[in-house]
């Protein structure tokens, strides 16, 4: 769990108590109770203030739990049990009590829903304070307590239980739509689906059916019958109510905000309720009645009711407190610990009735923060100021960057929530719009053709391979027709690149040494290997014509001195009907144009440094880029045009790097924002989702750079060999200290960019990562540089292939990638 507090904030849950507040619960120098509880489930991470208040407040802590875990920090004892299979957990509490003369359970108590029925039956069998079995059955079952409201005249929706398919037939004869189908057991809206005629009914009763045994709670549920009921329109409240023998101590109603529907998931509270005196009034009495109908006597309890136009109605009863918002709701709102307040009626200390005052210490208002759809967790930025705002009480923030985030109805996840408070409510809803505005994330959406939340990787040395989910029937049938290692030396390789002579500048003999290298490490294999050279290309053009090459290894970058034409290498390629490898000329020439590029990224949501960009000095640039900036040619390769004074930090340097660029150079300008962070390759070999492999990631770290060098790869780092850069950047293959999540979420951005770009065979994607782990896309790399000593082959070096092996299997993909598609197939983009 990922925890952001202010600075109002602590996991001392009595800081910041108002002044004046009520002597019983204000007190500063309260006394240790020095009795032991018994805790049933611990709960997640989520629960650890509950912990921290009862050592506190000096209680032992027996924990009664499957395992130990977290919370073995504040546990003094645990009793491993299954808390859903009542009897084994009964049977060895008894054992440990058996074992342990000397310990004393003072008090039983559970915070957790799924945990209230065989915390009622441990009360019941030790003949401590609590709620007895079947009270606690009743409410617990959603049939139940309809059936049980009907036969005490307490208003309640027409319902009808669901075992089997013929009874959603049934209900649809007396019921009528909107209608809801939910478990009868079960909490925090899973399952809960709104339907607004049979078929909608039909698909979410299928859905549920399907699924519900899936559900990491289901287990703890007695059955899985459903319940059909009519939906009720209105609003919808929370009433917090502190009872101890039969008589209610303290109350309070908050009011929430309207669910997304049709999962009525959570959005946003406030309180004090805004809801009129005379509704509040009523919704009170319909609570008091429901209790003392029950004949609940004892316990801290979360009502949940809606007013409609007619009458208030009881929707649920819980018999525990509210979620963990609802404590520091009431603790800020009223300087009311309802955990202390549950732990005193437990224990059977007497509670006076507590005085509420007519207004509170602070009007509050929260918001959950949600996405709209499943997907990765990619970015979050909270801006530090938010520290300084005194009106933001809470903050949490439960995912970290690389986290899976499942919105109904694939999961039912939250990131977190903010409460803020005010003087009224309406300054309290003006003070968390500010909030607001300081908080940003984003969600990466799963897709269908996207690689987000698919990939695993068994250890950084390892490819990072995509998860394949098989039909029920099977997995897929593996493609039969390839080329035997065998038969693929028998082929005809041609090599297509540039040959440059004695005088070749560092950028001339990197592209030369490249197609000389492959072609030595061919023949070695046994290959028959041909060179043509793009530099002659009347000559090679003609030769092409006329060879009985099976298979061009394409490793040009240059025709007639230009990488602009680059492209057409593979266009020549595709009109003499001569197989190649690597990528199709239209994604070799969308590459090149950085614009282009970030217009497509952008609009796919790949997460990119924000970016303008200027054909001329006329140009207007938009105003809200911050500096520094970076300003690239928009059109060059190999870091042409990039120095370290292409990192400004005003606009008169702004204004000389763009000259430079559009006048000097010629070419368009690409503004980015300057991102500070390492930055990442991701080496990915394949074309299609069931050959894509992420190679292990290179990091470059530029933390040892003079301090007067901006931390990037221009020009003079790759051909320039100016020795600050040689000795500044440090690159980690793989990197360390790297989380999985991280490691996972880059190489699924970086699928998703090269699947989009519709890259084929191999490919780089380079990603810069901010000081919060945000992880920005700068470009992708269509047949990249792949001499020995570079990137790709170096890191498929650390998966276990030689530089021999990585060359064959970019040729046996290419291969293969012809052999399973009719011809051109490649030239048609896969996610445009």
């Amino acid at each position: 769990m990922k925890t952001m507090r202010t600075k109002t904030q602590s996991t001392d849950p009595d800081q910041d108590e108002p002044p004046g507040g009520n002597s019983f619960v204000n007190s500063k120098q309260k006394p240790k109770l020095n009795q032991t509880i018994l805790l049933v489930n611990t709960g997640s991470l989520k629960k650890r203030f509950i912990f921290q208040k009862l050592k506190k407040l000096g209680l032992k802590i027996v924990v009664v739990h499957r395992e130990k875990n977290w919370a073995q920090a504040y546990a003094d004892e645990w009793i491993l049990a299954d808390p859903t299979n009542y009897h084994d957990c009964l049977d060895r509490i008894k054992h440990f009590l058996s074992d342990n003369p000397k310990i004393k359970i003072d008090g039983v108590l559970t915070f957790w829903e799924d945990s209230v029925l065989i915390t009622a039956k441990i009360a019941e069998m030790l003949k401590l304070p609590g709620i007895p079995f079947d009270i606690a059955k009743k409410t617990k079952n959603k049939f139940l307590f309809r059936e049980f409201c009907h036969e005490n005249n307490i208003a309640a929706p027409n319902h009808c239980i669901v075992k089997k398919d013929e009874d959603i037939n049934k209900g649809l004869q007396k019921l009528k739509f909107p209608l809801i189908i939910k478990p009868v057991y079960g909490a925090s809206s899973s399952f809960v689906i709104k339907t607004e005629n049979e078929e909608e009914l039909k698909q979410s009763y299928n859905f549920i059916r399907e699924n519900i045994l899936a559900h990491p709670d289901a287990a703890e549920w007695d059955n899985h019958d459903l319940i059909l009921e009519e939906y009720i329109d209105g609003d919808e409240v929370d009433i917090d109510i502190v009872l101890q023998n039969g008589k209610i101590k303290f109350h309070s109603i908050t009011d929430n905000n309207k669910t997304r529907e049709p999962f009525f998931v959570e959005t946003g509270d406030a309180i004090p309720s805004g809801l009129p005196e005379k509704v509040t009034q009523s919704l009170f009495d319909l609570a008091e009645e429901t209790l003392e109908k029950l004949n609940l006597l004892n316990g801290v309890i979360h009502f949940e009711a809606k007013v409609s136009k007619k009458r208030a109605v009881p929707i649920e009863v819980n018999l525990r407190m509210g979620g963990d918002q609802t404590y520091f709701y009431i603790k800020k709102a009223w300087n009311i610990d309802l955990v202390e307040m549950a732990v005193k009626i437990a224990l059977g200390i007497h509670l006076p009735k507590i005085s509420k005052p007519e207004n509170p210490y602070k009007y509050l208002v929260g918001q959950y923060f949600l996405s709209d759809y499943s997907g990765i967790l990619a970015k979050r930025d909270i801006d530090p100021s938010i520290e300084d705002l005194d009106f933001v009480e809470e903050l949490f923030f439960f995912k970290d960057i690389g986290d899976e985030v499942r919105v109904p109805p694939e999961g039912y996840d939250y990131l977190g929530w903010i409460i803020v408070s005010g003087t009224s409510h309406r300054e309290a809803s003006e003070n968390l719009k500010t909030a607001l505005e300081l908080i940003n994330f984003d969600v990466a959406r799963f897709r269908p053709m996207s690689s987000i939340g698919q990939t695993s990787r068994k250890n950084s040395l390892s490819s990072s391979l995509l998860k394949k989910y098989l039909p029920p029937r099977g997995a897929k049938i593996e493609k039969i027709r390839r080329t035997s290692i065998e038969n693929q030396r028998n082929l005809h390789i041609g090599i297509a690149g540039n040959l440059y002579g004695e005088n070749a500048n560092p950028i001339e003999q990197d592209l030369m040494n490249i197609g000389n290298v492959i072609k030595k490490t061919l023949v070695d294999l046994g290959y028959k290997v041909t060179f043509f050279d793009f530099n002659n290309l009347q000559k090679t053009f003609r030769d092409l014509k006329t060879s009985n090459v099976d298979l061009i290894f394409n490793v040009c970058e240059r025709i007639n001195e230009s990488s602009l034409l680059e492209p057409h290498v593979a266009s020549i390629l595709d009109a003499l009907q001569i197989p190649y490898t690597g990528s199709s000329p239209f994604t070799l020439g969308l590459c090149i144009d950085k614009i282009r590029i970030k217009k497509l990224l952008s609009y796919h949501n790949i997460p990119t440094p924000k970016w303008d960009y200027m054909y001329s000095m006329d140009d207007d640039l938009r105003d809200d880029l911050k500096y520094p900036l970076i300003v690239k040619p928009a059109n060059t390769d190999n870091s042409i045009g990039i120095t370290n004074e292409s990192v400004v930090t005003n606009e008169r340097d702004l204004r000389k790097q763009l000259e430079k660029v559009i006048i000097d150079i010629g070419r368009p300008a690409l503004i980015e924002e300057y991102i500070e962070g390492d930055e990442y390759d991701v080496s990915i070999l394949g074309s299609e989702t069931d050959d894509l492999r992420v190679l292990p990631l290179s990091r470059s770290i530029f933390d040892k750079l003079p301090e007067n060098y901006w931390h990037i790869y221009p020009f003079e780092a790759k051909f320039a060999k100016d020795p600050a850069y040689k000795t500044g950047i440090s690159v980690q293959r793989p990197p360390k200290q790297i989380s999985k999540k991280l490691a996972n979420l880059i190489s699924e951005i970086a699928l998703d960019t090269y699947n989009i770009l519709d890259c084929h065979d191999y490919g780089r994607v380079e990603i810069r990562v901010d000081k919060n782990n945000n992880p920005y896309v700068l470009e992708l790399n269509p047949n990249p540089s792949i001499d020995i000593t570079d990137c790709v082959p170096q890191v498929a070096k650390l998966a276990g292939m030689d530089y021999g092996d990585f060359i064959e299997e970019i040729i046996r993909m290419a291969i293969k990638r012809y052999q399973t598609h009719p011809p051109y197939f490649h030239l048609q983009p896969s996610v445009l």
